[in-house]
């Protein structure tokens, strides 16, 4: 039976320098070499193998560089020594959802998500919408040597005296902090990522130009898709120009793939509900009076204000039998298209031809359209027929990279749903529902490493009700206090304060996903769809770190006998094992009592557990018989890990018999902790 430490690979967040050279060791084996510290990269051999393509430190390269950078980058490949502990009373439906709410850093949480849900083909999306870098936004502190201590203290759970500030000019590393902060992040995002993902990015014009530049070098140039402009509205602040907009930057994971898959994504237009109500009176009004109701539209559609977004489809103003339709283009795109005899239905002289010719080459099918009305002439043969386009066959179309959404908009839903002002500047909800639902559909998750107010959240539940899908989100969020004797916290201090919660931006996070999730299931009685979320909070491994007091080293071997940490329970090492085996943390998890011990099965039976703090040995055959049985009930699909709390065991006579019971029935991955 191995027994696992904290310093071993199965006991640690996902190692992905490793990886990496894993991945170099089948692409060209002769790269690998040993040094001091074990398996290494030749780099000479590795320039050998791309020639010209190699640049040395000498020669002057394209990108962007910064203090600090070589750092961030050896952050985001440094495993964490963290893990995350559930908070089922913190949470909404936890025994059924699939949705996460997880409090700590995000850095760490990041590379806690690695083996989990890291090509898993699972996470499709994500957005976040980080600091701005405006000179009062928080930026993160990374530590390289223990980020958790790190992370603990800066968030007042451990006392370390540091405090969090606000990244300012004056710092004289005003852009250098916010990139290190970034890099990292947006490195660890990445590889969570599906093929046939994509990251959306919120930023302003203050960051912008910086981290197009970043996301090039992380994603790929040739990933990149758009930047997205979103106007929000007028400030008149400036004396200069009134800068009005912020971006969404968008790259793809591998934007090949998506044009090798024809996979395209979509939004419906804007404004169409409107149109279809408009129709729907006009044929109360006019019955079969299509001429009156084609006078009808256009008259509706001029008088409408040039921001109501049905405007921007006022072409589409015939109508007939089936419903709302623009004569559309009937030629051979590109020309050179057949040109034969079609008849004018009321003259019966031919018409004009389109000088590209028809769009189809078979006079027969010519015919069917204008037998089945689905073609539109005009007054007489001297004008191009046009073909019908109706609007129902149109409802969506790729999204534009530049609209417009007046941000106080969601700052009024947010307000009326929270009943106080907690955010400044919440993002609306609306505009990334409609991101989502462009690309994202059944089982594909979510996650929003920035979580703030939780609008991305809210976004999911929404359109999850909307389409009937089930979606899962993954949102993550700093729990930065709030302090009340500041004047830009007061008011969201207050309110952890009335809500009798801890005075934290997480906090608030969570009420607003309670009350949204209640808000969409009043508003959609029949939506039975996931609007809960499981709480997980990061904390420091549950298995206990080799830390000795050089001036009392017999009280330290004392308490390392026991190497989990006094004050865990036992599904805090359940989880910590669903994030180093890499199961979903979500995945279904079944008990059973077997001589007065609790077994656990999870995902089916790829992991058993009994983490009871005493196993004798005269128990060990009838403990060991149970979990074979069970075992062979579940017939998991791959092979099962089961494990054990090491100091449980009576002696090593005990622990030994376990093993070879458990293997002997072909149960060979035996741990203990």
């Amino acid at each position: 039976m191995q027994k696992l430490t904290a310093q071993d690979t199965e006991s640690q967040s996902a190692d992905i320098k490793a990886e990496n050279i894993a991945q170099l060791r089948a692409l060209f084996p002769e790269l690998l070499t040993e040094s001091a510290n074990g398996v290494a990269i030749n780099v000479d051999v590795l320039k050998g193998l791309v020639g010209d393509a190699a640049v040395t430190d000498v020669e002057e390269k394209y990108g962007l560089n910064w203090h600090g950078k070589r750092r961030a980058r050896q952050i985001a490949l440094t495993p964490s020594t963290g893990t995350l502990r559930p908070c089922p009373d913190e949470s909404v439906d936890w025994g059924t959802t699939q949705n996460l709410m997880i409090e700590g850093d995000n850095l760490e949480v990041l590379k806690l998500l690695q083996k989990s849900y890291g090509g898993k083909d699972k996470v499709k999306f994500i957005y976040i919408d980080p600091p701005y870098n405006t000179g009062k936004d928080f930026v993160y502190p990374d530590n390289f040597q223990d980020n958790i201590k790190n992370y603990l203290e800066l968030t007042g759970q451990v006392e370390g005296g540091k405090k969090i500030s606000s990244n300012t000019d004056a710092s004289g590393r005003f852009h250098t902090d916010w990139l290190n902060m970034m890099y990292p992040r947006l490195k660890l995002a990445q590889n969570l990522l599906k093929r046939d993902g994509a990251i959306f990015v919120s930023c302003d014009e203050g960051e912008q130009a910086r981290l197009r530049m970043v996301m090039d070098e992380i994603y790929g140039q040739e990933n990149f898709v758009a930047d997205m402009v979103w106007a929000a509205g007028r400030k008149n602040d400036s004396r200069l120009i009134s800068v009005s907009h912020e971006y969404i930057i968008c790259y793809a994971k591998d934007k090949g793939y998506l044009t090798e898959q024809k996979i395209e994504w979509r939004q419906r237009k804007k404004g169409l509900e409107d149109i279809y109500a408009q129709y729907e009176k006009l044929k109360r009004n006019y019955g079969n009076d299509y001429t009156a109701m084609t006078a009808g539209m256009k008259a509706w559609y001029k008088g409408l204000a040039d921001s109501h977004p049905a405007k921007a489809h006022k072409h589409y103003a015939h109508v007939d039998s089936r419903g709302v339709y623009f004569p559309d283009n009937i030629s051979w795109p590109g020309g050179g298209g057949p040109k034969y005899e079609v008849l004018h239905p009321r003259t019966g002289k031919p018409v004009s031809v389109p000088s590209r010719g028809w769009m189809t080459s078979d006079p027969e099918k010519m015919k069917q359209w204008i037998t089945e009305n689905r073609v539109h002439f005009g007054e007489d043969e001297s004008s191009v027929p046009c073909i019908k386009s109706y609007l129902k066959d149109r409802e969506y179309q790729a999204p534009y990279s530049v609209f417009y959404q007046d941000g106080r908009a969601a700052s009024k839903r947010l307000r009326a749903l929270m009943g106080e002002d907690c955010f400044d500047f919440p993002k609306d909800e609306t505009v990334l529902q409609e991101l989502v639902g462009m690309m994202t559909s059944e089982g594909d998750v979510i996650i929003d490493f920035f979580a703030g107010s939780g609008t991305t959240g809210h976004a999911v539940m929404a359109q999850n009700a909307a389409d009937g899908c089930n979606r899962r989100y993954i949102l993550v969020q700093l729990p930065e206090p709030l302090d009340p004797e500041n004047d830009d916290q007061k008011i969201a201090a207050d309110y952890c304060e009335m809500l009798k919660k801890p005075r934290n931006i997480a906090e608030l996070t969570k009420e607003r996903l309670r009350r949204a999730a209640k808000k969409i299931r009043d508003e959609n009685p029949m939506f039975a769809g996931d609007t809960g979320f499981r709480v997980f909070k990061l904390d420091t491994s549950n298995i206990r770190a080799w830390n000795p007091d050089r001036d009392n080293l017999g009280k330290t071997l004392l308490d390392h006998e026991e190497h989990i940490l006094s004050g865990r329970v036992e599904a805090d090492i359940v989880y910590e094992l669903l994030l180093k085996l890499g199961l979903d943390l979500c995945v279904p998890i079944a008990s059973r009592n077997i001589e007065g011990k609790t077994l656990g099965a999870i995902g089916g039976g790829v992991l058993m557990t009994c983490l009871a703090k005493r196993i004798s040995t005269k128990e060990v055959e009838v403990l060991a018989q149970g979990i074979v049985t069970w075992h062979k009930e579940l017939a998991p699909a791959g092979d099962t890990t089961c494990v054990f709390r090491d100091s449980a065991f009576e002696n090593d006579i005990a622990k030994s018999n376990l093993a070879a019971i458990l293997e002997q029935y072909g149960i060979a991955n035996v741990r203990s902790l």
